[in-house]
């Protein structure tokens, strides 16, 4: 089976695993993966902060986002300009109106200034301990991530429930590691070998 006929199947058994999770989950699910990221993750003073606004069954980072925005951080929300492109951030603050975007999400109309984070709240299907998410297929956080880690050294955290988890995600040098996985059960610092 080739790598991207093995990622599509995960793909498909962990979206069913995802939205039994959510379905399953305490209310207070995304209260405490929030919690859990702001004691173990390092965010430095007045460091811009990407989420992501929740669709379907992720977990919801809202939580996150406003303890984060009341903590003086600047937030933003990617976008997706076009397919093949990296995201683009744009600022967003609590409140802030939203225009819907494609499938089912919502980001900041194009009025809003752009951003360039140093903190990566990002959404997965699925995850493993050496750092490795499989997304939703369109390449664009491994684009993204790639890009401003040539200008820089942000943090990319997923975030997600911890019944994403698997053994090992199918990955090749495309892909790009995490630096954290932030669970409504544990953060998990991703450490060794060189991202």
């Amino acid at each position: 089976m080739s790598l991207e006929d093995r990622k599509a199947e995960l793909r498909r058994e962990m979206g069913h695993r995802r939205a039994t999770a959510a379905s399953e989950a305490p209310a207070d699910a995304a209260e405490a993966a929030a919690a859990k990221l702001c004691a173990a993750v390092v965010v430095t003073p007045g460091a811009t902060v990407s989420a992501y606004w929740p669709m379907g069954s992720e977990l919801d980072p809202r939580p996150l986002m406003r303890r984060l925005s009341d903590a003086g951080h600047p937030i933003c929300l990617p976008v997706v300009v076009c397919a093949g492109l990296p995201l683009v951030f744009r600022a967003w603050a609590p409140g802030d109106d939203l225009q819907p975007a494609g499938f089912g999400t919502r980001v900041p109309g194009e009025d809003r200034p752009e951003r360039r984070p140093n903190l990566l709240i990002v959404p997965l299907l699925a995850f493993d301990r050496a750092g490795y998410r499989l997304g939703y297929g369109g390449g664009f956080y491994d684009r993204t991530l790639a890009g401003l880690r040539a200008k820089g050294r942000p943090t990319a955290v997923g975030f997600a429930f911890a019944a994403q988890e698997v053994a090992e995600v199918p990955r090749d040098g495309y892909d790009q590691r995490l630096d954290w996985i932030v669970t409504e059960a544990e953060a998990i610092p991703i450490d060794g070998e060189e991202r």
